[in-house]
């Protein structure tokens, strides 16, 4: 509708993988070098994993321009499917004939691997690639290895590349698919852009469709950045709205105002799109949840549950203490963010900060393990989870938060959040502790944030319809809990083990209620959701 308006030649911000419009960022130029590098004579077993919307599938396409000489590559889209879908699947895209019905597994594995070793012996390789894998379920991966099993004596006859969310490197964790993570020959996690390269990117999409003026100023190029978190996708969707905006209202540029009313149309008001009926549910659950909060002041004034629990933790009282060093001599807490940023004497170190967030949970992190500390709290039943938010979404989460800052000269700092109010945030690092307004922290916080969690006991790492055994059932029973009813189909039949339609339902209802993706899948963020401390009845609920 705008392009002729702006002198566009086509729709610079389409959602469509088009690989001319891919952006070579440092890290998508990192996560293309390591898919190169499993399709090549050395290549094995890639994983490559990021959040939603970062470029994956477009990378994937701009992988398959550059497929090398005597490669032949099978494309498997769709990963819901039983392990004899998937292997007829591979067959078909590699074009190998098999007898109909495929109703053998080991029939269609035979008919793939003569494929293969003819390939083999005419000196060619092959590569398997599998897009949005984290949708494979145990038994396909445990499949996928075995598939690796078809060699020589010198050589494997498939090479695969996994690309999926970081539910992904969850699920590679899991001990029944240790043998599988053991043969991943390269891993590499894609993660969002950069401010500056939000603006490159933005600036590249306009060039290639023909753009030959500015069309957004550079501080609102930084607004769309902070906006949409570096996201590609929500870049995308938020410039298209934005410049259909101006084109409506005759402006030749984009200005600030447009980019928030478009990222308001993407993002914030998607309850608005339900039924009529939704929004006064959402005002009665929010009068419920202010009165509740009322009433627990009233009986414990001095401060909530969970900040309570901190200091118990870390052995402090209500009153704030003398800040200490770590050689037991006195200093000066900081009390401005010039002084937390610049202060000589102020820790703000990664390390620090995951002290006071271990210390939360009781935990004393041993520096001579050898492991970062997201890689050693398996060890003793608890998780990392990295993501990227904003207030809100903490408050949500409702458990202490790493949060690293970055200053204006560009370098970083780590704090960790142990309470969100209205206005403000506390902030602890090292043996220090810090109040702030929020407005504060706003242009220095660009919503990445990292916290512990203690898992659930089930073996999945992903629970969706379809899906069947106790852990459905554990579901259930966490849904009846937070919603303070009684759902009789919770019980040791058949019947209540299965992710039916009436479950997702449920499940989409209480993601609404966390604002959480409704997306009726249970996986990390969900999970985060269903075990945090306000949905249980006592302190107990902390999973400690």
């Amino acid at each position: 509708m705008y392009l002729s308006y702006f002198g566009l030649t086509e729709n610079p911000f389409s959602l469509t993988p088009d690989p001319r419009f891919l952006f070579m960022s440092q890290r998508h130029r990192e996560a293309l070098a390591h898919l190169l590098f499993g399709m090549g004579d050395k290549g094995g077993f890639v994983l490559l994993t990021g959040e939603v919307g970062t470029g994956k599938t477009t990378l994937c396409r701009s992988l398959l321009e550059q497929v090398p000489e005597g490669v032949e590559v099978a494309l498997v889209l769709n990963p819901k499917q039983s392990s004899l879908e998937l292997v007829a699947s591979i067959c078909d895209e590699l074009k190998v004939s098999y007898p109909t019905p495929a109703n053998s597994l080991k029939i269609l594995i035979d008919c793939l691997n003569r494929h293969l070793l003819a390939l083999h012996a005419k000196g060619q390789r092959t590569v398997l690639i599998i897009d949005e894998a984290q949708n494979l379920s145990i038994d396909v991966l445990e499949q996928v290895r075995l598939l690796t099993n078809l060699e020589t004596n010198t050589q494997k006859l498939l090479q695969i590349l996994l690309i999926g969310q970081p539910e992904l490197k969850s699920m590679m964790a899991k001990p029944e698919l240790r043998q599988l993570g053991q043969r991943i020959t390269a891993r590499y996690h894609l993660t969002p852009l950069s401010q500056d390269e939000t603006a490159a990117y933005i600036e590249h999409r306009l060039e290639v469709a023909g753009c030959k003026r500015p069309l957004f100023a550079r501080g609102t190029l930084r607004l769309i950045h902070r906006l949409s978190g570096g996201i590609p996708r929500l870049i995308n969707t938020i410039c298209d709205r934005a410049l259909l905006g101006a084109y409506g209202g005759k402006n030749t540029v984009v200005n600030k105002t447009l980019v928030r009313r478009a990222a308001d149309e993407v993002m914030g008001n998607k309850v608005r799109m339900g039924s009529p009926g939704l929004t006064g549910w959402l005002l009665a659950l929010l009068l419920l949840v202010v009165l509740g909060a009322g009433w627990f002041y009233v009986q414990h004034p001095e401060s909530p549950q969970w900040w309570t629990k901190w200091q118990r933790n870390t052995g402090e009282t209500a009153q704030k203490p003398a800040d200490r060093a770590a050689g037991g001599t006195v200093e000066k807490s900081p009390q401005t963010l010039d002084e937390l940023f610049y202060g000589e004497t102020t820790g703000t170190r990664i390390q620090d900060a995951f002290r006071s967030l271990l210390r939360y949970w009781g935990l004393d992190y041993p520096a001579e393990s050898g492991k970062s500390v997201c890689e050693w709290a398996p060890s003793v039943g608890y998780r990392c989870y990295s993501g990227r938010g904003n207030w809100t979404s903490l408050k949500h989460l409702n458990r202490p938060a790493l949060l690293e800052l970055i200053d204006d000269r560009g370098h970083r700092h780590y704090a960790t959040a142990v309470e969100i109010k209205d206005r403000e945030v506390i902030l602890c690092f090292g043996e220090s502790r810090l109040t702030l307004p929020k407005k504060e922290l706003d242009p220095f916080w660009f919503g990445d944030f990292t916290l512990i969690w203690k898992p659930p006991p089930i073996k999945s790492a992903i629970l969706k319809k379809g899906d069947s055994g106790p852990d459905v059932r554990w579901l259930k029973a966490q849904l009846n809990r937070v919603e303070g009813g009684n759902d009789p189909s919770v019980s040791d039949t058949a019947e209540s083990n299965v992710f039916d339609d009436i479950l997702e339902s449920r499940v989409m209802n209480f993601q609404r209620s966390c604002a959480v993706l409704p997306d009726g899948i249970v996986g990390e963020q969900t999970l985060i959701q269903l075990t945090k401390p306000e949905h249980g009845t006592s302190s107990s609920a902390l999973n400690r």
